[in-house]
């Protein structure tokens, strides 16, 4: 077993987490207390859930990681220190078996508020994807990679592939080492996704996309694959072949690293060349796609949404459809001083001429017929949710077919990354030519 890829969202993991926790902590509460004892613990338990209150009220007010926290992490966090809090606290009078089963129970509290809080936020579902460790292993290419892009099809592919028996029934994922051949960048292995139709003998050429994850994040292709399963299992495999490719670097795990914001610069090296030229050309070179940019995706959840649509427009010639999950406004925007100075080398106007709605506003009329937009974010996520609708009505009004939709009940994370893709892919469909409209 892969111990990297152990589910640490669904599954029994949480749930083992849980209740071990939950019995440790009727262990220490059920037991003949006096009263010093029971005050110590009390207090303990008091001073634990301010400490929580304290850090969250501080992060919210100051915005330190750019974004408030949610109430479920003061919830688990809080419960967490509470309890943490008491069992140190009965410390006082205790047999020293308690004393030891207290003082083992403090990091399993702990534990069970990381995987509680790591549920909420549904972005790393597996042990390695905690560390930005993807635990795939390298996935074998058809032909061992010597599969080039094909012509356009002359008719839809729904229309004109049938399945053949044999065929799998879930696309399947792994690694590639994209390398930096141009741009020089020093990207993560990029995450593959090949659809149940890329399996099989005479596979059709697919369309593709290309995805950026998140900052914090890595270019794991779990999210995306589980999505186009699920449109695959409806349209006789047919999916289009995905690359989640690393647009942050080897710190990109790093939530304190700085963030190249999709651009070329000295500090953070050329993010910009890499995504754009060098995994274009080896998914050219290494992939069955079809090589017409009306069959190309351009794709991002949150900091890779940013980049998503800022290449889309820079690069209209790339690529005729977007799909930007939650993504920035502009690239950069949480860090804007950070931003102008080291990517931008202090050039205000540099870093304005990048947002993507100036881009779209400065480029000729006709730059982008017959491209389509899907923007999306969660209703519950009120800054990203305005980035999305201005982001949109500029894209609308550059003359791309725009989605704007807002993911019901979902903030930042959670429904917001997979209901997004859906969404996206709901949208693109019909125009990849893999169903009906």
């Amino acid at each position: 077993m892969n111990i990297w890829r152990l589910q640490v969202i669904d599954g029994p993991v949480p749930w083992i987490v849980y209740g071990v926790a939950l019995a440790l902590l009727l262990v220490i509460v059920i037991r003949h207390w006096t009263r010093r004892p029971l005050v110590w613990a009390i207090v303990g338990a008091l001073v634990g859930f301010a400490i929580a209150a304290s850090v969250w009220v501080y992060v919210n007010v100051s915005l330190v990681f750019g974004d408030p926290l949610p109430l479920a992490v003061l919830v688990w966090a809080g419960s967490a220190l509470a309890a943490s809090g008491f069992a140190l606290g009965g410390l006082f009078g205790a047999r020293v078996w308690r004393k030891i089963v207290s003082i083992l129970a403090v990091p399993v509290f702990l534990l069970g508020a990381g995987v509680g809080i790591n549920d909420w936020y549904d972005l790393t579902p597996t042990l390695g994807s905690i560390f930005g460790i993807s635990g795939l292993n390298e996935l074998d290419l058809p032909d061992g990679g010597a599969m080039t892009a094909a012509p356009t099809p002359d008719v839809p592919l729904y229309q004109s592939w049938q399945a053949p028996a044999g065929m799998p029934a879930k696309g399947t994922v792994g690694t590639q080492k994209i390398p930096g051949t141009v741009s020089g960048f020093d990207a993560r292995d990029a995450g593959i996704y090949l659809p149940p139709a890329a399996q099989v003998a005479d596979a059709p050429a697919l369309p593709l996309v290309i995805m950026m994850m998140g900052q914090p994040g890595s270019p794991d292709p779990s999210y995306i694959a589980g999505v186009l399963d699920e449109f695959a299992a409806k349209n006789n495999g047919l999916a289009p072949i995905a690359i989640v490719a690393d647009q942050l670097g080897q710190d990109g795990a790093d939530p304190g690293a700085n963030d190249p914001a999709c651009a070329d610069s000295v500090g953070f090296g050329n993010a910009r060349t890499y995504i754009t030229t060098d995994v274009v050309a080896w998914a050219k070179k290494n992939l069955h796609i079809i090589d017409d940019p009306r069959y190309w995706v351009i794709a991002g959840y949150s900091n890779g949404g940013g980049c998503a649509i800022t290449y889309g427009a820079t690069f209209p010639e790339k690529w005729k459809n977007i799909i930007d999950v939650s993504g920035e406004e502009y690239p950069g925007s949480e860090r804007v001083d950070q931003t102008v100075a080291t990517v931008y080398g202090g050039s205000q106007s540099a870093f304005e001429a990048s947002k993507p709605v100036n881009i779209m506003a400065k480029a000729p009329k006709g730059t982008y017929d017959g491209m389509t937009g899907v923007f999306t974010a969660g209703s519950e996520d009120p800054g990203f949710s305005a980035a999305s609708v201005t982001v949109s009505n500029a894209a609308k009004s550059a003359g791309m077919t725009v989605t704007q939709y807002e993911v019901p009940g979902a903030g930042h994370t959670g429904d917001a990354l997979p209901k997004g893709l859906e969404e996206g892919f709901t949208v693109l469909y019909p125009v990849l030519g893999l169903s009906a409209r």
